[in-house]
Formats: C-alpha cells, structure tokens, sequence
C-alpha cells in the first residue's frame, strides 16, 4: 500500500460469542499514544454476528471510528472469512498501522493479511513508540529467550503491522462520553470459500477458574514449591483474594502445573492488579511476563533473588510459613 495514501491505526477487536476479548481495549490504549504520536485517529475494527458490546466497547475504550462488519458468516472465527473481511476493508481505507492481539485467532488473521498485502509483521510486541521522525513505529519484542529485546521497523511498506501480547499493556479508563463514528460495511464472504468449520468448543479450564490474562489477582509459585501437592495452599489464598493461581515455567517442567498457567515469556503475559510470586527466584524470561502488573509481592527465602528487584513489597522468610499466616490473616479480617 502506497506510503502518501496510508492512514489511521487499527486496533482488530476479537470477540468470542459477542464478548470482547481483553486484547483489544489494551491495544486501544497504545493505539491513543501511537496515533497522537503519528498525528491520525484511532480507528477499532470489528467482526462479528452480534457484536453491539464490542462496538460500544471500542468507543468507550477511545476509538475515533469504528469499523464494522457483520454477519452469520462471521459468528466464529476463521481465517477465511475473517481474513476476507479484513482486506477488503484495508484496500477501500489503507490504514498505515495495525494492531492485532497476539491470542492463538490474532496470531493467524494478522500473519494472513501481512502475507497478502506484501508487508511486515512483528509478533508477541511488548513494547511500542514512534520515531517521530520518519513515521516508523518502533515494535520492541523479546528475542534469544528474553534476554535481549529487539526493536524492529517496518521502513519499506505499509502498513506496518504487530501482534502483542494481551496482558503486556495496561487497559486504559473507559470514557463513556466518547462517542465514535461508526462506519459499518457490508462485506459478505460465500460460504464455500471458508474451508473450515467450527464444530465445538471445549473449555481449556474449569468453569469456576479465572483466566490468567483476566484475572485481577495472581499468586504464582515457582520451584520453591518443591511438589505439585503443595499449590494447593496458593490456592487456597487465591480463593481468599478471589483471584487466581500461576507458576513459572520450572513448576510447568517439573510436571506440577499445566502450560496453561504459566505466566512468562513462553507463557502467558499478564498485568494483574497484584501479583505475588512465591518461591520464584526471577529469572528473565518469567519478569518479561508480569512486570507490568500494578503490585508485585515477592516471597522468597533466597534475600538475593533477582525476583526482589522488580518486586514493590519483599518478604524474606519461608513460603510455607508466610502464605498460610496470610491466608490465616485474611480469613480473619473477612469474618469481622
């Protein structure tokens, strides 16, 4: 696409069953800062069948427009359809940037347009600016396993494109008072050109456990937990905090939690209202997944874990003696 016509961010809103998902009202918030930076608007894009919360989200969020296209076609993703729709808006509006949520649906849709309009993509962005000279967005991503971080430009075509992390950025305050153009197009995909199916879903977790990219509160515990038996009591002051239980890739190698609640660099990157780290020592690759989050509580018996470094609060002592005086702590002031 041509760099004199090309203008505007997009933020993709992916939705599941008419919900919006995390990803896109943070991207909105880096989205404000690189459209201020680069001098367009803000413009969200929306998919879908029944999509109205998504719409007033994307408004309320801080999206100048909103891009809207509908239909039954579109109840589930599928990179066909969804691909479809999304190109066919870029050629009639020619954005210059794109963000995409890099969740398992934006890792496909963005590698597809990428490969259609001939144009860069940098995956699982944390960090994001703008050389306010040339007009470059400057994605910054973690390379060679965390331990450097490598700022890339798309300089030679556009638009430049990025998917990154949900959970690497901080959701922005909602502004009811915001009120969007809405600019809904009318883009039909034929049914015999998706080439696949939506047969079922099947829940990745239990129907009363949070999700570590949504939940608020995280206590993670990492090889200092010493067996899998023993998160049971960073459940149980996850249950008192109603938030949620995490761990770090050692406690995932060692067969005590499943991936799915691994939260770093090869996990899940997250942004809690608070996060307590117990027995994790902090290496890179975990900080790299959690450092955004509001509070960090760290609990180690390690006075020199790296952990400490990046921690708001530091608790030198043993874990199995800290945490359940906590819990013991916190039942009691529920019960007053």
């Amino acid at each position: 696409m041509s760099f004199e016509t090309c203008k505007d961010v997009w933020v993709f809103m992916e939705c599941f069953m008419g919900q919006p998902k995390s990803a896109g009202p943070q991207l909105l918030g880096q989205g404000r800062k690189l459209a201020d930076g680069l001098k367009q608007d803000l413009c969200a894009v929306v998919i879908g069948k029944d999509v109205d919360l998504a719409i007033k989200a994307a408004g309320e969020f801080g999206a100048d427009k909103v891009y809207v296209v509908q239909g039954d076609e579109y109840e589930h993703y599928s990179a066909d359809a969804y691909g479809h729709a999304f190109l066919e808006l870029c050629k009639k509006y020619d954005p210059d940037t794109i963000l995409i949520g890099a969740t398992v649906n934006g890792r496909d849709l963005g590698s597809k347009i990428a490969v259609s309009l001939r144009t860069g993509l940098t995956a699982d962005c944390t960090a994001l600016s703008v050389d306010e000279t040339t007009g470059n967005v400057i994605w910054e991503r973690p390379a060679f396993g965390g331990n450097l971080y490598a700022q890339i430009l798309c300089s030679e075509t556009r638009p430049q494109m990025g998917t990154c992390r949900p959970g690497a950025f901080k959701q922005p305050e909602k502004n009811p008072d915001n009120h969007p153009a809405i600019i809904r197009e009318d883009i039909r995909t034929p049914e015999d050109k998706i080439r696949t199916k939506v047969i079922d879903f099947i829940k990745a977790c239990e129907e009363n456990e949070i999700r570590l990219d949504e939940a608020e509160i995280i206590v993670s515990g990492g090889r200092g937990m010493k067996s899998a038996e023993n998160f049971a009591i960073l459940k149980e002051l996850a249950d008192v905090l109603q938030g949620t239980v995490g761990c770090s890739r050692a406690a995932v190698d060692a067969g005590w939690m499943p991936q799915t609640r691994q939260v770093g660099q090869t996990g899940s990157t997250v942004a809690p209202k608070i996060y307590i780290a117990c027995g994790i020592s902090g290496a890179v690759q975990h900080v790299a997944g959690m450092s955004e989050s509001g509070t960090i509580i760290a609990i180690n018996k390690d006075e020199t874990a790296p952990i400490f470094e990046v921690a708001d609060y530091c608790i030198v002592g043993d874990l199995f003696e800290v945490v359940p005086a906590l819990v013991k702590e916190l039942k009691a002031r529920h019960q007053e």
